[in-house]
């Protein structure tokens, strides 16, 4: 109940105090919170209780978790009803639901969208963790030279051991490693830098695709040219036996860098800031490399090197999300979202002929890379 003497006092100090006698930003302000304020910081966040605790996400990242997640249903749909004759939706949902069994559908259609979404997420997460990591929206794995490791492995087993898909898959995984291990050791030199890590990694990128063509050059011509094909990167011919290790694999990782999401962004801040709130800087970087190659190397080993999907995801993410690091959830939606698209326009462009969803994504991811490049310049 407000005082009736209030605003008499209020109207005398306006009389007895010039209005000259502070400067406007010194005058004394009213702390007292409305009504009105309470209200905006409740309709900025949405409370999620997980497990007796409440979670508090911003409005905008679950708005963009519902548009992604209608994306890759619609998309999902396209790429289930679409091929040599369109399906139905009748047809569709029989196809899903065993009502009406298509082969063609069931295990020719429906492996590809999985594999969209499931390596889209996978690569939108690497690249969310390598830009963390340099603190650079060009530090990707394709920039960097780990898809270019991941195919040098590929080829070795292919060339010398005439490798079977697990040994390919354990190519692919040491030849990732083995090339950011090499990058990264090449960047510590006085403290580790973002760019230098970037600059050095599109050196080491040049060199591997060389050792890749020479490679491919040297081997048997049916070798090098299941190489080259391979190398464009392609969901083409992917069946549910394909996914099985990818799947569970992708999984894990994604459980436990999503565990880690909260030191990932804190270390994203700064290394003094990471190491003030008790972040184990040196532990949480070889995490973060374990799963990016681990992501990147296991879509490799797969579908062959996606390009531009791990560089464009993560920021196209940031800005929808609006948020102030590069956060996981986007990257991963993004990611897939990009790629399902990418791959429906590989099977339309030039139809009845499926072109490699790699040709798609480099073509975007292209123009993409420049317009990046141009706002860097811009800023510089």
């Amino acid at each position: 109940m407000q005082r009736p003497d209030t605003p008499r006092r209020h109207a005398q100090s306006q009389h007895t105090q010039p209005p000259d006698t502070q400067p406007p930003d010194t005058q004394p302000q009213d702390t007292r919170q409305t009504p009105e304020a309470p209200l905006l910081r409740r309709t900025s966040t949405v409370r999620v209780p997980v497990r007796g605790r409440a979670w508090f996400v911003e409005r905008r990242t679950v708005g963009l978790v519902v548009g992604c997640v209608v994306a890759m249903l619609g998309l999902g749909f396209v790429g289930l009803s679409y091929g040599t004759s369109w399906a139905t939706p009748g047809e569709v949902f029989g196809a899903l639901t065993g009502l009406e069994p298509s082969v063609v559908i069931a295990e020719w259609r429906a492996p590809r969208v999985v594999a969209g979404i499931l390596f889209g997420a996978a690569l939108g997460v690497a690249g969310a963790i390598f830009q963390n990591l340099t603190r650079n929206p060009m530090g990707s794995p394709d920039i960097i030279g780990l898809d270019a490791g991941a195919y040098t492995g590929t080829l070795l087993v292919m060339t010398v051991f005439a490798g079977t898909s697990v040994t390919v898959a354990f190519g692919a995984v040491a030849g990732g490693l083995v090339t950011v291990a090499l990058v990264y050791s090449l960047s510590r030199s006085n403290g580790l830098s973002g760019m230098r890590l970037v600059v050095i990694g599109i050196a080491v990128n040049a060199m591997v695709t060389a050792l890749n063509n020479w490679l491919v050059l040297r081997a048997e011509l049916e070798v090098a040219m299941a190489a080259v094909g391979w190398n464009s990167g392609s969901l083409n011919g992917i069946d549910w036996e394909d996914l099985i290790v990818p799947l569970a694999v992708i999984a894990v990782l994604l459980v436990v860098i999503g565990l880690r999401a909260s030191a990932l962004q804190q270390s994203a801040l700064g290394d003094s800031i990471a190491v003030s709130t008790g972040v184990p800087l040196e532990r949480q970087r070889l995490l973060m490399v374990l799963v990016g190659v681990g992501c990147t190397a296991t879509v490799t080993a797969v579908a062959g090197p996606v390009m531009f999907v791990a560089l464009a995801a993560p920021q196209i993410g940031r800005r929808l999300a609006r948020a102030p690091g590069i956060p996981l959830l986007p990257a991963a939606l993004t990611g897939a979202v990009l790629l399902q698209l990418a791959d429906i326009i590989a099977q339309m462009l030039l139809a009845p002929v499926s072109l490699p969803v790699g040709v798609v994504t480099t073509a975007i991811g292209g123009g993409y890379l420049i317009w990046l490049l141009a706002q860097e310049v811009r800023r510089r």
